[in-house]
């Protein structure tokens, strides 16, 4: 939690340093209240951002907290500068995004934490009643596909390539013993899969959104 206190604190310091000192300075006796948006995906980082409200007010602090339901127009807001900073992504996503939008100026400002992935079914209890040809569902975005990809590599359901990490691709691939059919899904949707395919890799905020956890 008080890394997020910081991470709000630290955006407002940003975004007043880019301001170039032109906004008006209050009265004497006036305490000035900062408006900080940020841009988040409903569950749970709308929801952390609301458990520290209270604390920015009494920092003089007023947060507008704008939802989200995608990977992308986060970051196109913030460019944009329609919001301050987002609130849903890891490191690796953002570096991946930026270097497939270099027309973007987006930095990390401060480190949070990373939501995790799951396998969800509602086809299959346990992951050894997977059958030959099953199919699975996962992110079709870079750094969560590969996420996905690793976690069914330490599931032994697949092998990849030595040396992969969070931006594997299907390609990477090298051995998949049950013939799995691996779908790339926006990862919102995921959850919607789940009576068309036997698995699916979620993330935990898509999850939590879709009452799976």
């Amino acid at each position: 939690m008080k890394k997020l206190l910081a991470l709000v604190l630290a955006v407002t310091a940003f975004a007043l340093a880019g301001c170039g000192g032109s906004a008006d300075k209050p009265a004497d006796n006036a305490k000035a209240e900062k408006v900080v948006k940020v841009g988040a995906s409903p569950v749970p980082h709308a929801e952390i951002l609301e458990a520290i409200r209270p604390e920015l007010e009494k920092e003089g602090v007023k947060l507008e907290i704008v939802e989200f339901n995608d990977y992308v127009q986060p970051n196109i807001a913030t460019n944009d500068k329609e919001i301050d900073a987002n609130f849903f992504q890891h490191e690796p996503y953002l570096k991946n995004f930026v270097e497939e939008h270099p027309e973007l100026k987006l930095v990390n400002v401060l480190g949070v934490h990373i939501e995790p992935m799951g396998v969800y079914s509602h086809k299959i209890k346990k992951l050894d009643e997977l059958k030959d040809g099953a199919s699975v569902s996962i992110p079709n975005d870079p750094t969560n596909g590969g996420r996905a990809l690793l976690l069914l590599a330490r599931a032994n359901l697949i092998k990849l390539k030595d040396g992969v990490g969070t931006t594997a691709t299907v390609q990477d691939i090298v051995d998949n013993p049950k013939h799995l059919k691996i779908q790339e899904i926006e990862a919102p949707q995921l959850p919607r899969t789940l009576d068309d395919v036997d698995i699916s890799v979620i993330n935990t905020n898509w999850a939590m959104q879709a009452d799976l956890v």
